[in-house]
């Protein structure tokens, strides 16, 4: 997340929140194309790293006594098994690596994002729809693997009355395929409006006679996107385990 100070032009403050989301090549200043490395990319590719150093190289050494990082990822795997057991049953265990990949994916990302003069992934709609999409096209796949044409009583509600069934189903069909929309909205959304409010804050730093309520409230906001970065991750990853659990026990 950029943060740097406002600029004043012709007396005035003048600063762009937005322009910390702006995707630029990593190397050169041409156009941005579909194989050109940007700092997306590079972002990208940190989150995976990170996750890769948390949970195979922080847990190569497994010790009774655990390490800082074995901790880290032991407490990690737990809340999320214990999530996914939760909410889709024992039949879900199954899926587990997959969810819990997802989950660590965008804490990662969500939390490197953070950093001074980093870039936020998880801010764009270009990542955060394609987690959705794959979420959207791997439940629905699996619903009709695991159920065939069992999978559609998913939309039709035999506990409600006869006639209300059909425009039940029909308000069913409209739900469900808006899920992959609301499920990437939601993530980069609060992860782009928290970032932008603090960079308006820090806008608001370069005037002397505001500069330390300005401070206080920069704090104040990184604080709440720290907790806003995990539980961003959390809710995204348990309507995954909802929409898993639609697609194993899809019957009203």
């Amino acid at each position: 997340m950029a943060t740097e100070s406002a600029e004043t032009a012709d007396g005035g403050l003048v600063f762009h929140p937005m322009d910390q989301f702006i995707v630029k090549p990593l190397f050169g200043h041409g156009e941005v194309g579909m194989f050109t490395i940007t700092n997306v990319t590079l972002w990208l590719f940190l989150a995976i790293v990170a996750v890769v150093l948390m949970m195979v190289v922080g847990t190569s050494k497994r010790a009774i006594v655990p390490s800082r990082s074995q901790s880290v990822a032991e407490l990690a795997y737990g809340f999320v098994y214990k999530m996914v057991e939760d909410v889709t049953g024992k039949d879900g265990l199954k899926y587990f690596p997959y969810i819990m990949t997802l989950f660590m994916f965008i804490v990662f990302a969500n939390f490197l994002g953070l950093i001074p003069m980093s870039f936020t992934t998880t801010s764009h709609f270009a990542v955060t729809v394609v987690l959705a999409l794959s979420v959207f096209l791997t439940v629905t796949v699996l619903g009709f693997v695991k159920n065939g044409a069992g999978f559609l009583s998913l939309f039709w509600v035999s506990s409600a009355p006869l006639a209300l069934r059909p425009v039940l189903a029909l308000i069913e069909l409209i739900s469900y395929f808006v899920r992959p929309v609301s499920h990437s909205i939601r993530l980069a959304g609060n992860v782009m409006a928290g970032h932008a409010v603090i960079k308006v804050f820090a806008g608001f730093a370069a005037i002397a006679a505001i500069s330390p309520l300005s401070v206080v409230a920069i704090t104040a906001m990184y604080g709440l996107e720290i907790l806003v970065s995990f539980i961003q991750a959390y809710v995204f990853t348990i309507l995954t385990c909802v929409y898993l659990k639609d697609a194993l026990h899809p019957h009203h």
